[in-house]
């Protein structure tokens, strides 16, 4: 037990010392499940504050430039700042629908934490879908991503909404 107390307490100074997100990642998949969840946690809060710099095109055409907080989810950012997208984020991040379906740049794309089948289902609903789509919800801003474009597709498929209505009537 105190090795993996000593081993904790290392693994968390040495991650708040500046190691990125996908650094501290593995370091906690290197580690036992008992010791995951406390180090997962101090992983998020140690890296938020920074800030970085990404631009939202909406339906328009139009640009948007906002200052965000590393850890915050794309969808998070549209809704704090207030970004002029319709019908953005109606699920609320709960991977119900494709209403935040964002296309990312090429390069940004790649480096991306690798999709999982849940979004894939999700993005399968989505109108304009193109290889380096994901669903803003399920992108967390990090350092290296300063300066990215993001663009939203010309229409969203509000398949929830659609449903909510249907079932008012």
């Amino acid at each position: 037990r105190v090795f993996n107390h000593l081993n904790i307490q290392l693994r968390i100074v040495s991650c708040i010392l500046g190691q990125t997100n996908n650094e501290c990642k593995k370091q906690c998949n290197e580690m036992s499940s008992v010791c995951l969840s406390v180090y997962v946690c101090v992983c998020a809060l140690s890296s938020s504050g920074s800030k970085v710099l990404v631009h939202f095109v909406n339906q328009s055409g139009v640009k948007t430039s906002v200052f965000v907080t590393e850890g915050e989810t794309l969808l998070d950012v549209v809704i704090k700042k207030n970004l002029d997208i319709s019908s953005f984020g109606a699920c609320e991040g709960t991977l119900a629908c494709s209403t935040c379906h964002l296309i990312f740049e090429e390069s940004v794309y790649d480096k991306l934490e690798p999709i999982v089948d849940e979004e894939v289902d999700m993005l399968d609903l989505a109108y304009g879908l193109t290889k380096t789509s994901r669903l803003g919800c399920q992108v967390s801003v990090e350092h290296w991503m300063d300066g990215m474009t993001v663009h939203v597709p010309q229409e969203i498929n509000d398949q929830q909404g659609k449903q909510e209505a249907v079932s008012s009537k």
